[in-house]
Order: C-alpha cells, then sequence, then structure tokens
C-alpha cells in the first residue's frame, strides 16, 4: 500500500488542504474508488476506511493481480468535515457540482479539476454518494442513463437494488457523469445513511466493492466477500413518492427493506406542542420501502418516503 496526496492546495494562514489516496498493487488503473466529497458524509468516509483495511490485507497476502492498480480516496472535502458543514465553507459550493473541474477557477472548481486529473482514466470508477435529502436508502448502486451505463457490471456488486435515472442537466457536472464520459464504468453506491455510522450496511458496502473486485478479476480471493443479491433493476421514474398532509413531528413506524401493503400506515406526524395526531402517512401501494427521510420535524406536502412497488 501506497499512501499518496492526490491534490495540494496550499494555503497563506493555515495547513495545506490535502486529498489523500491510498493505491494498492502496480499497473492498469483498474479501479478507483472516492469517499466523502461533502463534509457530512460520514458514513462514506467509514465505509471507505475500512475497504482500505480489507485492501491492504488482500495486497499483504498477494491477492491483488499482478499488473493491475486499486485507489480508494476516503475524503475529498475534509475542511467542510473538521466543521460538519456538508459544502465548502467559505461560499457553500459543491464539489461533486464541479467536474471536470477548472484549474484557474474557484476553489473548488480547481479541487475538481486536481482530482479528476489523476482519477479520470481509471477503468472503474465508484463512487460512495449521498443523497440531497436527509434520509436512509435501502444500499443499491445508482447510475445514469447516459448510454455508457452497463447493467450487467452493476450486477457484480451484488447489491439488492441497482436503480436507473434519467439524467437531468446538473448532472453533467457531476463525478459519475464525467466518469462515463471519459468511458470509464462509473458507479454510485449509496451506503443507507449519510451522517452516522450503519456498520451493518458499512460491512455490506464493503463486501459489494470487493465482490466487484474480485468478479472484474483485480483481486482474486474471497474471503471477505460472498455472492450476495441477485439485483432487482428498478427505473427511478417508477418510484412512488410519499408525501406528508400536514406539518409537525413525524413518528416513523417503518424502515427501509420494510414490506408494506396498500393502506398500512407508515408514520404519523404529531402535534410539537400537544403531541396530538394531526395526520397519517400511509402506503399508497403494495411494495418495499427504497427511502426514508430521517428528519424529526416535516413540512406538509413534504418527500418523507418511496416504495419500490410491488
Amino acid at each position: 500500500m501506497e499512501r499518496k496526496i492526490i491534490y495540494e492546495l496550499k494555503s497563506l494562514y493555515r495547513d495545506s488542504f490535502r486529498v489523500t489516496g491510498f493505491e494498492f498493487g502496480q499497473g492498469e488503473k483498474s479501479a478507483c474508488i472516492v469517499g466523502a466529497l461533502r463534509g457530512n458524509e460520514v458514513q462514506q468516509l467509514y465505509t471507505c476506511s475500512q475497504l482500505v483495511r480489507a485492501l491492504k490485507r488482500l495486497e499483504a497476502e498477494g491477492h491483488v493481480r499482478e499488473g493491475k492498480s486499486i485507489l480508494v480516496i476516503p475524503s475529498v472535502n475534509t475542511h467542510s468535515m473538521n466543521i460538519k458543514k456538508r459544502f465548502w465553507p467559505t461560499d457553500n459550493t459543491d464539489i461533486n457540482r464541479m467536474f471536470p473541474g477548472y484549474d484557474l477557477g474557484e476553489t473548488t472548481q480547481r479541487i475538481a479539476a486536481g482530482l479528476f486529473e489523476t482519477i479520470k482514466d481509471y477503468k472503474n470508477g465508484i463512487q460512495f454518494a449521498s443523497f440531497y435529502i436527509p434520509g436512509v436508502f435501502v444500499p443499491h448502486v445508482r447510475m445514469m442513463k447516459t448510454g455508457y451505463e452497463n447493467v450487467d457490471m452493476a450486477r457484480e456488486f451484488g447489491l439488492p437494488y441497482i436503480v436507473l435515472r434519467e439524467p437531468r442537466p446538473y448532472d453533467t457536472t457531476t463525478l459519475n457523469y464525467n466518469w462515463q464520459v471519459w468511458e470509464s464504468n462509473a458507479f454510485s453506491l449509496y451506503a443507507g445513511t449519510t451522517d452516522r455510522i450503519d456498520y451493518g450496511d458499512v460491512t455490506l458496502s464493503v463486501n459489494a466493492v470487493l465482490n466487484f473486485l474480485r468478479k472484474e478479476d483485480i483481486i482474486e480471493h474471497s474471503a471477505f466477500v460472498h455472492e450476495g443479491y441477485i439485483a432487482s433493476v428498478v427505473e427511478e421514474s417508477a418510484l412512488v413518492h410519499v408525501q406528508t398532509a400536514a406539518a409537525g413531528i413525524i413518528d416513523r413506524f417503518v424502515a427501509p427493506g420494510t414490506n408494506v401493503t396498500r393502506g398500512d400506515v407508515l408514520s404519523c406526524v404529531l402535534d410539537p406542542y400537544d403531541g396530538s395526531v394531526r395526520s397519517e402517512i400511509v402506503a399508497p401501494a403494495d411494495g418495499v420501502v427504497f427511502f426514508a427521510q430521517e428528519e424529526p420535524l416535516v413540512y406538509a406536502n413534504a418527500a418523507v418516503y418511496r416504495l419500490i412497488r410491488g
């Protein structure tokens, strides 16, 4: 294992900003795994740390294939993580909306450019991503339908679901999209939570990446991996959105992965002053809870669940 500085930005008044990577093996740029691009992605950071730990042991035992190299970058936005802020501290910009970057631009554009220059030529790119709404997902692989997506390769992770979605205009500046444009096989892995650690989902996510690396013949050992699930392919547009009818404190009864029947009460919205029930949130269809919002306070007409229709 070689620990290296991927990108460094000098500072006049404090220590330099650095992006650190861990490289395993030598030769072909076979796979790059990127963790926390945002400052609140603690689950993504921790998942990468456990992946580094597993790959370090595999390399020491001689299980990284000769002529293959793997790069793991646990965190990109370390300054934001230090102060528990999701986006860049000084101007609130999102590094994952700055790719492929511009080396003479604003700070986050420069970081994106420096990072992408190093990782754009990897054959396979894996990003541990997070959702814009705070909440919990069933772990899954997500891909944009750019014409470069590869569903068969996505099945190699062994996660329960593969979600396909049409790209929106702002997606053209994300890491995943640009990896695909530069002809990498790009995958976004959603590892359950974001700003807290779910150890079960971490184990599932690490095993998923190792499973993929083994099936792509980048590593040769199965001590840390299993075949996983036979993935179901879901179109994001087919997910059922469940919204609130009233504002208040939400009392949840179901978790992601739960099978529900139409008419089941998923949650109640309570009056924050007297605890009375303002409204019940009811399943509009049979299916599986795919996403649940985690914030304790909700607005009226807010999306709090997404269901995979049964």
